[in-house]
């Protein structure tokens, strides 16, 4: 037997398909110096009673491709390693029962066609001759995926497990890791019970059992255990070739099986497992089936299926799986330890994503960063409310419950709330704000009439929502009078020490070794040039600079930000977003108001745009920085939380006369897509640069500074770009954009949208996307074309901007 190595590069722990694949792939990238360590034996823990299901389409492009990449990976992988998979493109069905679902199918087509994935939308009776064993009485509609399919989950890991030894990856089983040495914030070893390995980076792909690991060495993984059960009955004479189905608005799912068929679903009552830990001698273990649990789905199920009414039941198979509170699977490197990798959480699609999760897993453990931009999957996506367990598995459990349910438009998560307040909730929730959350921040969305009787709760729907009026109202306050965003869940740091202006330097692609007391709006870039942060960075004293980024950034942006300092610069971040509260007051009339309240001078002379003073109000001293997220004239007035409702209470009285009212994040983003402000995770990201963004006069290229990043962007200033962000506005002002639509530039597919929304001072729908050429993209390319918009498979005409729709000379922020 071979012996455990005393040294590794990598040394990966957990021997399910996402471990063998990110095993497989390092070895494909040439580091063979990798260990892979399984407790028990490869495929115990859960991968071998998973259904096996392969889809692909996902509301993200890089996401979608990922899964893509895994078929790819499957159709060839049986002829590399000579192991059979199981793995059958057999295409994949999606139903839906009633016209709501209907649209959201006929969008995710359209999200399909903007990623380049092929999807057919059918007749009940083109469904029906594909699957013959289904009752259509209740159908409208479906869509086709010709290269979804299915694969047997443990011969693909053996699959991938062989093609990682043939590239000289070593693999362990019965090997228990117990602990890892670490000295100083570093990674030394891996212990086991057979012995150490020095190594330099772990990648932990442990399943069910990776938050438990994780965090004994402060790692936050936010997944917990859920039970999950699907029938498998005998064989009735199900053809082979017969498409994976999944029917969302019965909960459930089913694939072919030795003549049989595959049942299971997601019932809106899931039960949690292992709520005290997880046995110590489970493995190839399944929990005790639960059929008065399972009869809600076999209810569903035997209403589509009349031949189960008489098909043997073989097995009611219940076993275990990690879920996460949002659904989408987790990798990264944890920003609490350096070389830490996780690859966990898949939710009952690890199959389907473990070839592309692999590949992208080990090319960042190769390469210190993804292939592509993974935001939706990125580990840093998470933040403090993820660090308890219990609050953890309420909204996991939620997640559960929704993973067949319409996926709606704006559809905010009940569970766990509150958790994150304002000093102002109480408040503004008495004056009708109508709350969503975000990293577990209450966050006042929109405002209802409550005097006009309008309730503060959303109606979910594809068409206009029930808040279209009161965001309405809002806007034009802001365009018109003035309002106040509460906007306490700001991320919120402070970078200082003797070098701090050396070290944000470096980072900000932006100019922002100014004078005290300047604001500066920057991105910050990887070595492609792409944007990894969206930030404003005020500059309070020589050696102290104030970072604010969006609520959700808050771990990552800090992460970006705290490793990029250069390691010979004296300069330290802190985290301060708890000790302040933002109130951001926009409006042509915030001056009169600001000043109605201050005797500071804060006329445009003494307080200009992309400045930064302190001011008093009733008491209290009020960070008030001069920028704007809306197009007007404005102030955010970062205050120290004791003193938030006092603030609050002044600037309310003080407005009154002005017409002052509250405004929430939904006329925010009405007002910046009319402004043409762009969106990290949206319309910006690592995949996207400045110059791409129609950002680059925030470059700072004309100075003879080095930053990281720079050598992209001149090559692209040099070279020019292939793909440019771009405004579209459809001539139909009933059009509804929500993004992903896609974009056709005189008849051809030149992209999608990135955002979408309306304009109620345009009185249009607005979207955003990137127009892309192979041969090059300029503004002229942009602007002669003839486009259209593909909204649920209907072609609308639109037109195209670079420039901002609303204020393009700044008229109105800069006076």
């Amino acid at each position: 037997m071979k012996e455990l190595p005393a040294t590794a590069k990598t040394v990966v722990i957990g021997g399910g398909i996402i471990g063998c694949s990110t095993a497989y792939h390092l070895g494909k990238l040439g580091f063979t110096d990798t260990v892979l360590l399984e407790r028990k034996k490869l495929t115990s823990g859960t991968t071998f009673h998973a259904a096996g299901l392969v889809g692909q389409l996902r509301t993200s492009a890089n996401i979608t491709q990922m899964l893509g990449y895994s078929v790819d990976l499957y159709k060839k992988l049986e002829a590399e390693t000579g192991l059979a998979t199981g793995w059958k493109m057999n295409g994949g069905l999606r139903l839906a029962c009633n016209e709501e679902r209907w649209t959201e199918v006929k969008r995710q087509a359209t999200t399909a066609q903007s990623f380049g994935l092929q999807m057919h939308l059918l007749t009940p009776k083109e469904a029906f001759d594909l699957w013959p064993l289904m009752d259509i009485d209740d159908l409208v509609g479906a869509a086709f995926l010709p290269t979804d399919g299915q694969a047997n989950p443990s011969d693909v890991t053996q699959a991938l497990a062989k093609g990682a030894r043939m590239s000289g990856v070593s693999i362990f089983e019965d090997t228990e890791v117990l602990d890892l040495e670490i000295d100083k914030g570093r990674i030394r070893a891996v212990m086991t019970e057979k012995g150490r390995i020095e190594c330099e980076r772990v990648v932990v792909c442990a399943g069910q059992w990776t938050r438990t690991f994780a965090g004994r060495f402060g790692v936050n993984v936010p997944l917990v255990s859920v039970e999950h059960q699907y029938l498998i009955t005998e064989s009735f004479g199900v053809p082979s070739n017969l498409p994976t189905l999944r029917d969302p608005d019965r909960l459930t799912y089913y694939k072919e099986e030795v003549g049989g068929l595959v049942m299971g679903g997601y019932e809106p009552n899931p039960i949690p497992w292992a709520l005290d830990g997880i046995p110590k001698d489970f493995h190839y273990t399944l929990l005790d089936s639960n059929f008065d649990h399972f009869e809600q789905i076999m209810e569903q199920a035997l209403v589509r299926v009349p031949a189960l009414q008489t098909a043997g039941v073989k097995q009611l198979l219940c076993g275990p799986e990690s879920f996460t509170p949002d659904g989408n699977f987790i990798l990264g490197e944890a920003p609490e330890l350096r070389n830490f990798f996780v690859g966990a959480g898949f939710n009952a699609f690890g199959i389907a994503s473990a070839g592309g999760a692999g590949m992208a897993l080990a090319e960042w453990v190769a390469k210190g960063e993804p292939p592509y931009d993974l935001w939706p999957v990125d580990i840093r996506r998470f933040g403090r409310p993820h660090f308890d367990t219990d609050w953890v598995r309420t909204r996991t459990l939620e997640a559960y419950g929704k993973h067949y349910t319409m996926a709606w438009p704006f559809e905010e998560h009940s569970s766990g709330r509150p958790c994150r307040k304002s000093p102002l909730y109480d408040r503004l929730k008495a004056q009708g704000a109508c709350f969503g959350e975000k990293l577990g921040w209450e966050r006042p969305n929109w405002f209802a009439d409550l005097f006009a009787g309008e309730e503060p709760k959303d109606e979910y729907t594809y068409g206009r929502q029930n808040w279209f009026d009161a965001v309405g109202r809002e806007h034009k306050a802001v365009r018109e009078a003035a309002v106040i965003f509460d906007q306490t869940s700001f991320a919120k740091f402070v970078l200082k020490g003797r070098d701090a202006e050396a070290a944000i330097s470096w980072i900000a692609a932006n100019d922002v070794a100014k004078p005290v007391g300047s604001l500066t709006y920057t991105q910050m870039l990887n070595d492609r040039g792409g944007i990894e942060c969206d930030v404003t960075v005020a500059r309070i004293t020589e050696n102290e600079f104030y970072i604010t980024t969006g609520t959700g950034f808050a771990t990552h942006d800090f992460d970006w930000i705290a490793r990029n300092i250069p390691p010979e610069m004296h300069a330290e971040l802190v985290d301060v977003t708890s000790a302040y509260s933002v109130l951001s007051l926009m409006g042509p009339k915030s001056r009169e108001i600001l000043q109605a309240v201050t005797s500071a001078d804060v006329s445009n002379a003494a307080f200009p745009f992309g400045k930064v003073r302190t001011v008093g109000i009733a008491g209290c001293p009020v960070r008030a920085l001069r920028i704007t997220y809306v197009g007007e004239l404005g102030y955010e007035l970062h205050v120290p939380v004791e003193y938030a409702t006092t603030v609050y209470d002044v600037l309310m009285a003080a407005g009154r006369e002005h017409g002052l009212i509250n405004a929430g994040y939904r006329a925010i983003e009405s007002c910046r897509l009319e402004k043409g402000y762009r969106a990290w995770g949206s319309d910006i990201g690592p995949d996207h640069t400045p110059v791409e963004a129609g950002l680059a006069w925030a470059v700072k290229t004309r100075k003879d500074v080095a930053f990281r990043g720079r050598e992209a962007i001149e090559r692209q200033l040099a070279s020019g770009v292939k793909k440019m962000l771009a405004c579209f506005v459809p001539d139909d002002p009933e059009t509804v954009l929500l993004g992903r639509e896609t974009i056709y530039r005189d008849g051809r597919r030149v992209g999608w949208l990135s955002s979408g929304g309306y304009g109620y001072t345009i009185g249009k729908a607005i979207g955003y996307g990137y127009v892309r050429n192979p041969d090059g993209v300029t503004e002229d390319f942009v602007l002669s074309g003839r486009y259209e918009l593909d909204v649920a498979q209907s072609r609308v005409l639109c037109q195209v901007s670079l420039k901002p729709l609303y204020d393009p000379q700044m008229v109105r922020i800069k006076g």
